[in-house]
């Protein structure tokens, strides 16, 4: 049965607010091979539904739900996202694909989304909310939604002719015209690092700064990562 459209608002009102429709066949062979073998479900696979937030509003909706627990944001993004599909789509299966623990291209998504834009400091950013969005949950599905039209916008940062991003960054990542991932990761663990738990360069790009997400959660994404480069750097 074709299913021409799907009830987002459920998901608008919970700041997942980013949504799209691909389907596997106008996927590069190689993301669909890749899928195929990193998941390989027993059920037909024919699109991918790609769910993110931009701005503030899906703290303020995860804060209002009373989520408690290591990871706020992914419990509550999948969550959220697990009841709509099945309250959307009854009868109908699906693969969480992301969050979980296999590597999925999420920026490769995003840009046959038309959401990734890159930035010198390497976040994707939108014209209207800058770089303050983000990938939420994958889901491979059987469904046969009509698929969304990629979101045509040009990068703000074409334009930009001050880069105040690259000249901002404390740890001089881009310095070189290129971002050194190393060079951020040595400065973030530095115990007087101005980017312990935020991004200094991500903070000058004037893009979208209105949609800024609130302090709480960017001291905690700052802070997921930080102990993910802590990690990564740890003597063996």
């Amino acid at each position: 049965m074709l299913v021409l459209s799907a009830d987002f608002a459920a998901l608008d009102a919970a700041g997942l607010n980013l949504q799209a429709v691909l389907d596997l066949a106008d996927l590069p062979p190689q993301v669909v091979a890749d899928l195929r073998r990193d998941f390989a479900p027993a059920h037909a696979c024919r699109q991918i539904i790609l769910i993110g937030n931009a701005g503030r509003a899906m703290w303020t909706a995860l804060r209002a739900a009373g989520v408690e627990s290591d990871d706020p944001i992914d419990d509550f993004s999948v969550r959220t996202v697990m009841q709509w599909f099945a309250a959307q789509f009854p009868g109908h299966c699906c693969t969480l694909l992301y969050p979980g623990d296999k590597p999925l291209g999420l920026q490769t998504l995003g840009r046959l989304a038309g959401w990734h834009q890159p930035t010198p400091f390497k976040l994707g950013i939108l014209p209207q909310w800058g770089s303050w969005f983000g990938y939420r949950a994958a889901l491979l599905t059987d469904t046969d939604l009509a698929p969304t039209a990629p979101l045509q916008m040009a990068s703000p940062c074409a334009s930009c002719a001050g880069r105040p991003c690259i000249a901002a960054c404390p740890a001089q990542a881009m310095a070189d015209g290129e971002f050194v991932l190393d060079k951020c990761a040595r400065y973030r663990l530095q115990p007087d690092s101005r980017c312990r738990t935020a991004c200094v360069a991500r903070d000058a790009c004037p893009v979208g700064r209105e949609h800024r997400y609130d302090e709480e959660q960017v001291r905690h994404s700052y802070s997921v990562s930080l102990r993910a480069i802590e990690q990564y750097c740890r003597p063996a």
